[in-house]
């Protein structure tokens, strides 16, 4: 009789981010429901982190002082876009145990795989590059320590990281938290101070067609729309919900679900309050004023003072606070996307060095090439190319999420697929529109 073949040898899934998988236990069910909903508030505030790093205050400073609240409809969609989307990731984090990365890998070919990932590699350094820039900038305007010397400080960071990981996942979350809202009293104040006109705050959040018509309008709410709605943060939030150890029964992974996208959706409204904040203080202070030319962190720093009759040394260490923040949540971004598409694991400190690295070069070339005076227009332009990487997530998420096969009873409603398919489909509209505007204006030039 014929030998049968030897049969496969079974997959074996490594959990994402196992050093901290189900860690923080949740409260039985039947106890108080705010303490179930207090063991799943943290991951929102580390994907939050990411919408209000120095990439949005050099956007929001850029389009507040050169166009006044106009853009604010763009920051208020954005914020809905960012909103939806993290809430499929946690979706696709509780329903499939996987996150997007690992998703990307098992159910995509290789070739398909790899791309991905070289993608939202270029993401994460262009986001690590905007935060490298800003905590740099900071401590130039609050020290007087010089640019070039400041950026090769920011690696400094991973003793941070090397900090946190021994003192567990929560504490990371705090920190996070106690920075988000260092950052949101700070430019409380700054909207105080700036005396907005509150009917022009009111009509900036009505849409607008000359956001389409004007190119270096649009130019800059592609930036908002990269700054706010990132790529990483989509392989992030699948891969930190994780760390809560529900149970496997489907009321219960309902019920994290739910808790989960409260804990987010709270996060991101805090993101849209700054984020709005820096551009209500930037129309107000430079637009009203005539200053229309201010796209520069450096250039609000030096402004702001003489104009409000304050300091903002505060908003200063809001600066460096954000930066320092985000880049954070860019490290375990990186290793999740790493983990999950190559199989490939690093000790943290050495990914943050290798991803700080790739931004240090092009950040100290701009400086000693072209002056400091060039790292406004670099942050906005990190910012664009993360747009332009953003359909490559939020694609295959949807897809992910809509697939009863792969879901189970937990794949999406039908408004919510449609609402994300309409939402994937005016990214890579204004994606495409970009471009095309971009090349008219090089041919007219």
């Amino acid at each position: 009789m014929e030998t049968p073949p030897n049969p496969p040898a079974p997959v074996v899934r490594v959990p994402s981010l196992p050093e901290v998988y189900r860690t923080i236990q949740i409260p039985r069910a039947g106890g108080l429901w705010w303490k179930r909903l207090f063991a799943f508030m943290g991951p929102g505030y580390l994907v939050s982190v990411g919408y209000m790093d120095p990439g949005n205050w050099a956007t929001d400073i850029a389009g507040g002082s050169k166009f006044g609240y106009t853009l604010l409809t763009v920051i208020l969609a954005s914020n809905l876009m960012a909103i939806l989307l993290q809430a499929l990731c946690v979706r696709l984090g509780v329903a499939t145990g996987r996150d997007l990365a690992q998703a990307c890998r098992d159910y995509y070919s290789k070739p398909v795989s790899l791309v991905l990932w070289v993608l939202c590699e270029i993401a994460i350094v262009a986001c690590d590059l905007a935060e490298l820039l800003g905590s740099a900038l900071a401590l130039n305007l609050l020290f007087g320590i010089p640019m070039a010397v400041g950026v090769c400080l920011t690696t400094l960071d991973v003793l941070v990281l090397l900090w946190l990981q021994n003192k567990g996942f929560r504490y990371t979350e705090a920190i996070v938290v106690t920075l988000v809202g260092t950052i949101g009293v700070c430019f409380g104040l700054q909207v105080f101070m700036s005396k907005p006109d509150w009917l022009g705050v009111a009509g900036g959040l009505v849409p607008t067609i000359q956001v389409l018509q004007n190119p270096e309008m649009l130019y800059i709410a592609m930036g908002i729309l990269g700054a706010t709605v990132m790529p990483h943060n989509l392989y992030l939030h699948s891969s930190i919900v994780q760390t809560r150890a529900w149970q496997a029964s489907e009321p219960e992974k309902r019920e994290a679900i739910k808790y989960a996208t409260i804990d987010s959706t709270v996060a991101l409204s805090m993101a849209f309050f700054v984020n709005a904040a820096i551009m209500v203080v930037a129309a107000a202070a430079f637009h009203r004023a005539g200053r229309y030319d201010v796209a520069d962190i450096r250039d609000a720093y030096l402004l702001l003072s003489p104009l409000l009759g304050v300091s903002i040394a505060s908003t200063l260490f809001a600066l460096l606070a954000s930066g320092q923040a985000s880049t954070l949540t860019a490290t375990l971004a990186g290793q999740i996307v790493m983990e999950g598409f190559l199989h490939i694991r690093l000790p943290a400190w050495l990914r943050r060095l290798v991803t700080r690295l790739l931004a240090l070069v092009p950040a100290l070339i701009t400086i000693v090439w072209f002056g400091e005076e060039s790292t406004g227009s670099l942050l906005v332009l990190s910012q664009v190319v993360l747009s332009l990487q953003l359909s490559f997530a939020v694609i295959p998420l949807v897809i992910f999420t809509s697939n009863k096969k792969l879901m189970g009873s937990l794949v999406n409603p039908l408004w919510m697929t449609r609402l994300a398919w309409v939402v994937g489909v005016i990214i890579a509209s204004l994606n495409a529109w970009l471009l095309i505007q971009t090349f008219l204006s090089w041919q007219a030039a």
